[in-house]
């Protein structure tokens, strides 16, 4: 076992699949202790139906809600970034300085939720493009000493045969949010450097599945 994965709990890698990127867990476990276990308690809270599944839409849809019931009591928020840039312009030998903003340099980038320095998204069946965004917003909120580290949760590939035995796989398409759409982004390098904890939710957290594949 990998000396990261030593810091998961258990019972999150036996209902998970975990990627650590610039040491995300070493960072949440030591520096943020207590929003680390808030998430790590809200995940293993967490569970899927398969009434869950078979109505799951995008965004809107129950499986975000139920994560967002586990982490706002506890005071996790969406959060907007905005910001102008300010420019000055030194020129040699004189002590005139040129100044001009540009106004919306950072332009409104969102994160589901946030508590302390850690960022926190979930991506259940939107566009796949929504990871592009979503990396951005964690890179621009790292590169500007908001955030520390960030947590995606996404569907890992394992969910596919699922879908395939619900007959809903056409809902949850290859150009949806899932990990072979997040991990190809994360490794070119559009997260910026920003510490990710990736998280991918497996047929393990679906309550009733075993009863219905008759496992």
């Amino acid at each position: 076992m990998s000396d990261w994965l030593a810091l998961i709990p258990r019972e999150i890698r036996t209902r998970y699949e975990v990627f650590n990127f610039n040491h995300a867990a070493e960072i949440l476990s030591q520096a943020y202790p207590l929003e680390y276990a808030e998430l790590m308690s809200a995940l293993n809270r967490f569970s899927l139906s398969v009434s869950d599944i078979v109505a799951g839409g995008g965004s809107e849809s129950a499986v975000p809600k139920k994560f967002s019931s586990e982490l706002h009591p506890l005071g996790w928020q969406e959060v907007k970034i905005t910001g102008d840039l300010i420019v000055k312009l030194h020129q040699r030998g004189a002590s005139e300085v040129t100044e001009r903003t540009i106004e919306n340099f950072i332009a409104g980038h969102n994160i589901d939720y946030v508590k302390n320095k850690v960022a926190v998204d979930m991506e259940w069946n939107s566009k796949d493009q929504t990871f592009d965004r979503d990396l951005y917003a964690f890179r621009t909120f790292y590169e500007c000493d908001v955030i520390a580290c960030g947590v995606l949760i996404t569907r890992s590939e394992s969910l596919n045969k699922v879908f395939r035995s619900l007959n809903v796989i056409k809902k949850y398409g290859a150009s949806t949010t899932w990990m072979g759409k997040l991990l190809p982004r994360i490794r070119s390098g559009r997260h910026g450097g920003c510490p990710l904890l990736v998280v991918g939710i497996t047929p393990e957290s679906i309550r009733d599945w075993r009863v219905r594949d008759g496992e």
